[in-house]
C-alpha cells in the first residue's frame, strides 16, 4: 500500500544536473589512511595472513608512513611471540605520532614482556603525562613496580587505578603487593572490598577463603570457599582448600569426594595428590598413601612438604632407610624447620646411628625451642 502526500504529487521534476549539484560528494580518504578500515576488519576477524598482506601494500604505497598499518603489524607480531620486532614497530609509531599515549603504552607493554621493567616504567610515566585518567597506565605502572619489588610505589599506583576504575585485576594485584610486603591484614581488607564490587568473582572469593584458612579462621574461610563453589562447582582451588579443611578435621571420606571432582579438572596437580595421599594415611591405608605421594613427588620433585609426608609415612611403616632418604631431601630444601630434624633423628635412632641422631635432635631444639 503506497501512500503519497500532496507534496509528493505536486512536486516539480528536478533535472539530473540539479540532483548532481545537491548530492553530497563522498570524501576521498588520503592515501595514508585508504586501507585502514580494511586492515581493521581483518585484524578483528583474526585473519592475520590477509591483514599482513594488506599492511604490506599500504606501507609500500605510503613509503612506510602509515601509522595505523605499522601499529596493527606490531600487534600481530606480539601475538606471534616476536616481542622485540613488535617493540621496534611500536617505537616507529611513537616517532610518527609522539603525542599518542596509546603508542607509548604499547612500547611500554613490549618492554614489560621483555622483562625490562624499569624502561617500561619510564614509558608508562610519559604516557601518563599525556593521559592522566587512564586506568590501564596506572595499573601497569603498579605491576611494573611490583616486579622490581618497589611495593610502596606499586601500592600508590594501584590505588590510583582503583580510583579511576574498580577493576578485579587491580584488586588482585594490590592484594598480592600487601601479601609480599607481609601485610596480611591489609590484603584481606583489599579482597573484602573487591568481593563487595564483584560478589561472583570466584578467584577473589577463593583467595579470600585461603587467607582466612591460613589465619585459622575456618568459619569465614568455609563461607567464602562455599560461595566460590556455588558460582563455579568445578573451581579446583576452592575444592582443594575446602577438602583440606575437612581433612584437617578428620573427615577423610568427605574430603576424598571433593578431591575426586578436582582430579577431573587438574589430574596433574601435586598438592591434590599430596592431600589424597594424606587422606589414605589418615585412614591407615599406607600403601595407597605412598603410591599417591610418590605421584605428587614425580610431578613436583622439589616440594619439601611431599618429601616430609613420604618420610612420615615410611617412618610409620617402620621403613627407616626410606624415611631417612626422603627426610634428608626435605631438609636440603627447607633447612630451617625443626620438625624435619626431629623425624630424621627418629629414623637415625631406629637405624642405630645414635651419634647422628643426637646431632639431629640438637639441631631440632636449636630451630624450634
Amino acid at each position: 500500500l503506497f501512500v503519497c502526500t500532496l507534496f509528493d504529487i505536486f512536486q516539480l521534476p528536478v533535472s539530473t544536473e540539479a540532483k548532481k549539484r545537491r548530492a553530497p560528494k563522498a570524501p576521498e580518504l588520503p592515501i595514508v589512511e585508504r586501507r585502514n578500515w580494511l586492515i581493521h576488519q581483518h585484524y578483528i576477524r583474526k585473519d592475520y595472513d590477509t591483514c599482513k598482506a594488506i599492511i604490506k601494500e599500504q606501507l609500500q604505497e605510503t613509503n612506510g608512513m602509515c601509522e595505523y598499518a605499522i601499529y596493527v603489524q606490531a600487534l600481530i607480531l606480539r601475538l606471534e611471540g616476536k616481542i622485540q620486532q613488535s617493540l621496534e614497530l611500536f617505537q616507529s609509531c611513537a616517532i610518527l605520532n609522539p603525542s599518542s599515549a596509546d603508542n607509548l603504552k604499547q612500547v611500554a607493554r613490549s618492554l614489560f614482556l621483555l622483562g625490562k621493567h624499569k624502561a617500561a616504567i619510564e614509558f608508562y610515566h610519559e604516557a601518563a603525562r599525556l593521559n592522566e585518567k587512564d586506568w590501564e597506565i596506572s595499573h601497569n605502572l603498579g605491576v611494573c613496580y611490583f616486579f622490581i619489588k618497589d611495593f610502596k610505589n606499586a601500592e600508590e599506583h594501584l590505588n590510583i587505578a582503583l580510583l579511576i576504575n574498580k577493576h578485579d585485576k587491580t584488586f588482585m594485584m594490590l592484594g598480592k603487593v600487601h601479601l609480599l610486603a607481609g601485610e596480611t591484614d591489609k590484603a584481606i581488607e583489599v579482597y573484602k572490598r573487591a568481593v563487595e564490587y564483584s560478589p561472583e568473582n570466584t578467584e577473589l572469593l577463593t583467595t579470600l577463603g585461603l587467607l582466612f584458612l591460613q589465619l585459622g579462621k575456618y568459619q569465614k574461610a568455609f563461607e567464602h570457599l562455599g560461595n566460590a563453589l556455588t558460582f563455579d562447582p568445578n573451581n579446583y582451588k576452592a575444592i582443594l582448600a575446602a577438602g583440606s579443611m575437612m581433612q584437617t578435621h578428620g573427615d577423610f571420606d568427605v574430603a576424598m569426594n571433593k578431591y575426586r571432582v578436582a582430579a577431573c579438572a587438574v589430574p596433574e596437580s601435586p598438592p591434590l595428590w599430596n592431600n589424597i595421599g594424606m587422606c589414605f594415611f589418615g585412614k591407615k591405608k599406607y600403601v595407597a598413601a605412598i603410591s599417591c605421594l610418590k605421584r605428587a613427588h614425580y610431578l613436583s620433585p622439589f616440594d619439601w612438604k611431599v618429601l616430609y609426608n613420604l618420610g612420615l609415612v615410611h617412618l610409620t611403616m617402620q621403613q627407616y632407610a626410606s624415611a631417612f632418604h626422603f627426610l634428608s631431601a626435605a631438609i636440603n630444601l627447607n633447612p630451617r624447620m625443626g620438625e624435619l630434624y626431629m623425624l630424621l633423628a627418629v629414623a637415625l635412632t631406629n637405624l642405630e646411628d645414635v651419634e647422628n641422631a643426637t646431632r639431629a635432635y640438637e639441631q631440632a631444639v636449636t630451630l624450634d625451642e
